[in-house]
C-alpha cells in the first residue's frame, strides 16, 4: 500500500508563495535539491493541480538543463520516470510524458489509487493538497522550511483544518533550510 505524501519548500511564515504569486526565494541548493532528489525518488505518481503542473513541465525540456548542475539533471530523469495525474477542469491537452488529465478531484479514486500502488504517491499543489488533506488522505508532510518570512501569499496548509501530527524526522541544511517529516496520526 502506497502513502500520499504532501511535500513543499516553505517559508518560516508558512506560504509557498508569496502575495504577488512568487517563489523566487524558496530556489533549493544543491544540497537541499540532492535530498530532494532522493525524497522523490521513492515516488510512482504525482498528482499536480494544473499550475504546479505547468510550472513542473520543464523538467521535461533538455534544453533548460543544458550547463546544468548534475543534480538538476537528475532530478529531471527523475521527474521524467515518474506517472502524473493533472487535476483541471481547464488544461486541454498535456505537454509531458507519463501524463493524463482529471477533471475533478475524487477522493474515493485516491484512496483506491494507495491501495493499488506499491510506490508512493506524491501531492504538488497547496489547493490541490487541501482537498488531500480535508479528505484525509494524506500520510506523510515533508516541509523544507526556508529562513525567510513573506508575510502574506498562498499558504502549505489549508487554513480551516486541524490535523495531530507526529515528528518523524529533521534534517537541517547548511543553507539554513531545516527539512521537517511528519506523520498525520488517526
Amino acid at each position: 500500500m502506497a502513502k500520499l505524501l504532501s511535500s513543499g519548500i516553505v517559508s518560516l511564515d508558512g506560504y509557498t508563495a508569496d502575495r504577488d504569486g512568487m517563489f523566487d526565494w524558496s530556489a533549493p541548493d544543491e544540497e537541499v535539491h540532492r535530498f530532494v532528489n532522493d525524497l522523490e525518488r521513492r515516488t510512482g505518481t504525482a498528482l499536480y493541480g494544473r499550475r504546479v503542473y505547468e510550472v513542473m513541465s520543464v523538467w521535461e525540456n533538455d534544453d533548460i538543463l543544458e550547463g546544468e548542475p548534475a543534480v538538476m539533471r537528475d532530478y529531471a530523469t527523475i521527474w521524467r520516470a515518474t506517472d502524473k495525474i493533472v487535476y483541471s477542469s481547464t488544461l486541454q491537452s498535456v505537454s509531458t510524458g507519463r501524463t493524463r488529465i482529471e477533471r475533478e478531484f475524487d477522493p474515493a479514486a485516491i484512496a483506491r489509487l494507495k491501495q493499488t500502488e506499491e510506490r508512493d504517491i506524491s501531492i504538488g499543489g497547496p489547493h490541490l493538497a487541501a482537498q488531500a488533506i480535508r479528505a484525509g488522505l494524506v500520510d506523510e508532510f515533508h516541509l523544507f522550511v526556508t529562513p525567510v518570512l513573506v508575510g502574506g501569499g498562498t499558504p502549505f496548509f489549508p487554513p480551516d483544518i486541524r490535523i495531530n501530527l507526529t515528528l518523524i524526522g529533521e534534517n537541517r541544511f547548511v543553507g539554513g533550510v531545516v527539512h521537517l517529516h511528519y506523520r498525520a496520526l488517526p
